[in-house]
């Protein structure tokens, strides 16, 4: 019998705020233990939680970003949560009215992958293990997050991979978090099931906690679909609970039964007042974000051209985005703009960390003057390619390297003569065109490229060595 995968995510993003949830202590990450702590967010009796409006208005980005409808009305709850590492034994959460309804995220293969909801609430603090002792960091604690919650719509491991790259990707251009995993500002709880195939009853589920890297993901996941089927084969039964996944043995382990919400035994949180979000106020974030990527990509395409792959890569990252159309500003052609960028500035930002801080030497104003030059024929394309490297060492400017005389381009005179050196300085080159190798021309264009600096227009060149080779 063949069985189809079934997944939904919890995916638990930090907000980039200055300050936690509900008081005024920073959200910086590290810090010594427990340096970053006050009586609210421990939970000390007496104190008095106050929430942070900032934490709303992020939290509304992030629904406008995944096409999410924002409640009017939304109220925090209780969840009660008698773990270590949440010192006043509860959590405040949303469960009966949060604040962003429905949504989804949008597959390359067109799938939408449906939100339930995502709901604001505060992080618990973190257990260090050590020599057989357990410690607790509480400076995470209170930190605010937002629980982007999906339905069971994912159906294959890519799915789950497209899904969590697409959200991190959206949330980082709309500034509300870095979504660092390695850093656990993006952490996902993933919930599996399997069914036979064509069958429309959902499994029972098991939930793999507190992920923190899209490759473990995948590899938990495919050993849990793995070991489900082969339960159910077997004549056994999936039990509902809550695993953990160790990446050094790839395999998942018991952590405990899973809850659902009555186990938490939610209720209204008393201390704090209902939230309400008029619509003028939404109106006004929502002019306020930015230009999401899929829409981006999609108007790189469809207005300046773009090769799809290379527009894709020109937004992956915001910065590179943002760099690209300041750079493209009044040029005559972006594909020359994103041809630089893609082929050499790319090669001196290897690393993905690289290509998201994208700290290059040369402003964008420096490539748009560059491109201009190309643009109004004054240069050639070879010597802007030489002159962006030697921009790209000294962080100067195009005309820091190109003289008027560069600009000058050649006179009918000049390109003959240094055509007729290239052809009597390559006579193997000339006897190899003559016997039917094409390719023999290009160099012998290239000897006059390199000779005139880049000055040469090439069809032109290539045009008179045939003729003087004919």
């Amino acid at each position: 019998m063949s069985y189809e995968l079934v997944a939904g995510f919890e995916t638990h993003i930090e907000l980039a705020t200055k300050t936690k949830i509900f008081c005024g202590c920073t959200t910086k990450f590290g810090g010594a233990p427990n340096s970053h702590c006050c009586p609210v967010c421990i939970g000390l009796p007496g104190t008095l939680p106050k929430l942070n409006r900032e934490v709303v208005r992020y939290a509304i980005r992030a629904g406008i970003a995944v096409h999410g409808e924002i409640a009017e009305i939304s109220k925090m709850d209780r969840k009660n949560y008698c773990y270590p590492d949440l010192s006043k034994a509860y959590q405040i959460s949303q469960l009966y009215a949060p604040l962003i309804i429905g949504g989804y995220v949008e597959l390359s293969n067109g799938r939408k992958i449906r939100l339930h909801h995502i709901h604001i609430e505060e992080d618990a603090g973190k257990l260090i293990h050590q020599h057989g002792d357990t410690y607790v960091d509480y400076n995470r604690g209170g930190v605010p997050l937002i629980e982007i919650v999906s339905e069971p719509d994912i159906r294959s491991i890519d799915e789950a991979r497209e899904y969590v790259e697409k959200l991190q990707q959206v949330m980082r251009y709309i500034g509300i978090s870095d979504c660092k995993m390695q850093e656990g500002s993006m952490r996902c709880d993933v919930n599996i099931s399997v069914r036979p195939k064509g069958s429309e009853k959902l499994g029972t589920r098991t939930e793999i906690k507190n992920m923190n890297s899209i490759n473990n993901i995948a590899k938990a996941m495919e050993y849990e679909f793995e070991r489900q089927v082969d339960l159910i084969e077997n004549g056994g039964s999936v039990v509902q609970e809550t695993l953990r996944y160790d990446d050094a043995t790839n395999t998942t382990s018991s952590m405990r039964s899973k809850e659902d919400a009555h186990d938490y035994r939610y209720f209204r949180d008393p201390d704090l007042v209902t939230i309400h979000v008029p619509k003028d106020v939404v109106e006004e974030i929502k002019a306020a974000m930015p230009e999401l990527p899929a829409d981006k990509c999609r108007r790189y395409i469809d207005e300046l051209a773009i090769p799809e792959k290379d527009a894709q890569l020109l937004t992956k990252y915001r910065k590179i985005s943002e760099y690209f159309d300041k750079a493209c500003e009044g040029v005559k052609s972006p594909k020359t703009v994103s041809n630089f960028i893609i082929g050499q500035i790319f090669r001196r930002t290897e690393t993905e960390a690289d290509k998201e801080i994208f700290d290059v030497a040369v402003t964008p104003e420096q490539l748009n003057e560059l491109v201009k030059l190309l643009d109004s024929g004054k240069i050639r394309n070879n010597l802007a390619k030489a002159t962006l490297e030697k921009m790209l060492d000294s962080g100067k400017g195009a005309l820091e390297f190109i003289s008027e005389s560069d600009m000058g381009g050649l006179d009918e005179n000049a390109l003959n003569d240094l055509c007729k050196q290239a052809v009597e300085g390559n006579p193997k080159a000339v006897e190899d065109y003559k016997n039917g190798k094409e390719k023999a021309i290009k160099s012998l264009v290239g000897n006059v490229m390199k000779n005139s600096r880049g000055k040469a227009d090439p069809a032109l060149a290539e045009s008179k060595i045939k003729e003087l080779i004919g």
